[in-house]
């Protein structure tokens, strides 16, 4: 092992390997590695500048036990920022620790090292890169050895019911309501960032941690040090970037459906609520209101004048919203010249076919700046001008027909290498032009994201869930862990997404649990797929605005009187938390702090709190615990110590123990911090 120092790094090379561990803001170290120093250019999630470190580095040797027993001196190289010191030995093997205490190490079980470094015969080491056949990239696994009672949170969005992801294992890729967000939060006082958009997977197994890439030619990570997780977050915002502010006219009520099939159905359903005297920030368009997909454009047999719609909308106080998709018809009168210009994705292997719902499709390349300008192009030419406030970025992961990520090629490189950020770069199409436009920060809805995707103005929901209670469970935990990735502006569709009868008394009930939930986090949406589909479609033709079905209605009276009666309840709660509101997402702009937090986020000493799942904090004034399971009317709720009023009933109750709360179905039990 070669050790040498370039200004604020330290270079270690043995094998052909060159490793660089970097000073990277306060407390934190960014570590690279490639084969030859073949090493990418690209920052990927980090994306801000630094604050200047002044890192202490020292190269020397220490003592190594020969298997004689002799004792021989290698060389060995430390770095320290702050809180955060590493040590690299003569085999490469790093070793992080946070004031003095070791939080995690490299996992390594072959030859050379220290009997207390795990020197084995088992050929196992912390780096691994096995050159992919073909190729210039490696598939790169890194291995950490696993600690005793660590608990880890972030990651991003997960359809599954644990908060701690210990004992996890994680697909690191975008699909339909799975968002691959690789910052981590450890309840030993550190984050790390998988700074890289590989396809992959990571195992937080009981024995030792697993990050793998399926194709790369780097490995690049971040650690940090913080007090607690508030800090860890601030200081990982500070580097990957902070949402902008939060527009104080779109912390209401969002109404969407599946779907608006014209613009007479838009305006009666804005008209009723000016009527039940409900204001409403934003009306979603949902898909199909095109004529193919990759139109980007209302069809005008059902939209004939968007223009006068949108500036009634406006009259009203409302924004209005479309959907976008990156799919793109060979139907489609933009799919010649996309095709030709090379601006959509290549297969690798037979047709060129990436999507097939409702449609023969390709979808776009936004690595490609010059696709990012044409669709933007169409969409202001289509959308934009005619008064339209903001872009719902659906299916953004994209939504492969088939995900198989080695049969796909963006102009960035194979799918494998860099798929995780398309997301983002489908969002920056729309995000970075409408910045330009000057005015108020723009705000679209997505449904994927990566590392960083906070900076881009989105909102994003967790996709296509079913409408049940273990459906809303999971969007608890996904939530949470959203916020702890980073990314504070995150929704669900209330009621989940698919619903078979919209009559029935048990979605009801499931469809009030989630409203209330909802009141409670940072985006209220009203949407969903609503069956039964028995409303016919408004034409025969196989394309454009009227062909395809639509749901069941979605407004807040839709359910009958009792359900409407508890939703204008909450409605009212929702508006009257709104300068709270609009001061949460004020402090998520500046230290990047989530809406919705986990209990330990605000209680980091409470050892209780870093068990619980079930409940949360709306910021740090209100706890709140949803009520997950059909049929139930009471729920037990920790309090953590202090005085807490219960917002329903006003009643004081003191911390530091669980009590047994009511919980009819008008009632969501919450409790205010005093």
């Amino acid at each position: 092992m070669q050790f040498s120092q370039e200004k604020n790094a330290l270079i270690a090379r043995l094998g052909g390997e060159t490793l660089r561990v970097e000073g990277w803001g306060p407390d934190a170290l960014r570590v690279r590695a490639a084969m030859y120093d073949n090493r990418s250019r690209s920052d990927w999630a980090l994306t801000e500048t630094p604050a200047e470190a002044a890192c202490e580095i020292r190269i020397g040797e220490e003592d190594f036990w020969n298997g004689d027993g002799s004792i021989s001196k290698v060389p060995c190289a430390e770095i320290r920022n702050g809180r955060l010191r590493a040590t690299v030995n003569f085999m490469g093997v790093l070793s992080f620790y946070r004031d003095e205490e070791l939080v995690l190490r490299e996992y390594y079980r072959s030859y050379g090292g220290t009997l207390s470094e795990g020197s084995r015969c088992l050929k196992i080491v912390n780096r691994e890169w096995k050159g992919c056949i073909g190729g210039s990239e490696y598939q790169l696994t890194v291995r950490f050895d696993a600690n005793e009672g660590e608990k880890l949170y972030g990651m991003g969005q997960y359809q599954q019911p644990y908060l701690d992801l210990k004992g996890n294992t994680l697909e690191l890729a975008q699909r339909n309501s799975q968002i691959s967000v690789p910052f981590l939060v450890s309840s030993l006082g550190y984050g790390l960032l998988w700074n890289n958009p590989a396809v992959g997977r990571v195992h937080f197994s009981k024995n030792l941690t697993e990050w793998v890439a399926s194709s790369t030619l780097q490995m690049d990570y971040w650690i940090v040090a913080g007090e607690n997780p508030k800090e860890i977050l601030c200081k990982y915002t500070a580097v990957s970037g902070r949402a902008p502010m939060f527009p104080e006219n779109l912390m209401g009520l969002w109404q969407c459906k599946l779907r608006y099939r014209t613009q007479e159905e838009v305006l009666s359903v804005a008209r009723q609520y000016q009527r039940e005297g409900i204001r409403i920030d934003q009306i979603v368009i949902d898909f199909f209101h095109w004529t193919v997909q990759g139109d980007w454009k209302f069809d005008k047999t059902y939209w004939p004048d968007p223009k006068a719609m949108v500036d009634e909308l406006h009259s009203m106080g409302i924004r209005v919203i479309v959907s976008v998709w990156p799919s793109v018809d060979r139907r489609s009168e933009n799919f010649g010249p996309m095709m030709e210009r090379g601006l959509l994705i290549r297969t690798e292997r037979g047709a060129a076919q990436t999507y097939d719902y409702q449609g023969d499709c390709v979808e776009i390349d936004p690595f490609n700046p010059e696709t990012r300008k044409y669709i933007w192009e169409v969409c202001r030419r289509n959308y934009r001008d005619l008064g339209i406030d903001g872009f719902w970025l659906d299916n953004s992961e994209p939504d492969y027909g088939v995900y198989d990520f080695d049969h796909y090629r963006y102009c960035a490189g194979p799918a494998m290498s860099c798929s995780n950020m398309y997301p983002q770069m489908f969002s920056r199409a729309f995000f970075e032009p409408m910045r330009e436009e000057g005015g108020e920060s723009p705000v679209n809805l997505l449904r994927c994201g990566w590392a960083g995707s906070q900076k881009y103005g989105n909102v994003i929901w967790s996709g296509d869930v079913p409408s049940t209670f273990q459906a809303l469970r999971e969007q608890l935990q996904a939530g949470l862990n959203m916020g702890l990735a980073g990314i504070p502006w995150w929704t669900t569709d209330i009621g989940g997404f698919m619903t078979d009868d919209v009559a029935d008394p048990k979605f009801q009930e499931l469809l009030i649990r989630w409203y209330q939930f909802a009141v409670y986090s940072a985006v209220l949406r009203m949407h969903g797929d609503r069956g039964p589909y028995n409303i016919p479609p408004l034409d025969e033709r196989d394309w454009g605005g009227g062909y395809l079905h639509t749901g069941q209605p979605n407004e807040l009276w839709s359910y009958g009187p009792e359900n409407y009666r508890i939703m204008k309840k909450y409605y009212d709660v929702r508006i009257a938390l709104h300068d709270y509101i609009a001061g949460l997402y004020r402090e998520a702009h500046e230290n990047g702090s989530p809406l919705i937090r986990t209990m330990f986020y605000e209680f980091p000493e409470d050892p209780k709190c870093w068990e619980l799942q079930d409940q949360y904090m709306f910021g740090e004034r209100y706890l709140v615990a949803p009520v997950l399971h059909l049929g139930e009317r009471e729920r037990d709720v920790y309090l953590p110590a202090g005085a807490w009023k219960n917002v329903n009933s006003g009643a004081v109750e003191q911390g530091g123990r669980t009590i047994r709360v009511e919980a009819p179905l008008d009632e969501m039990p919450v409790f205010e911090r005093i």
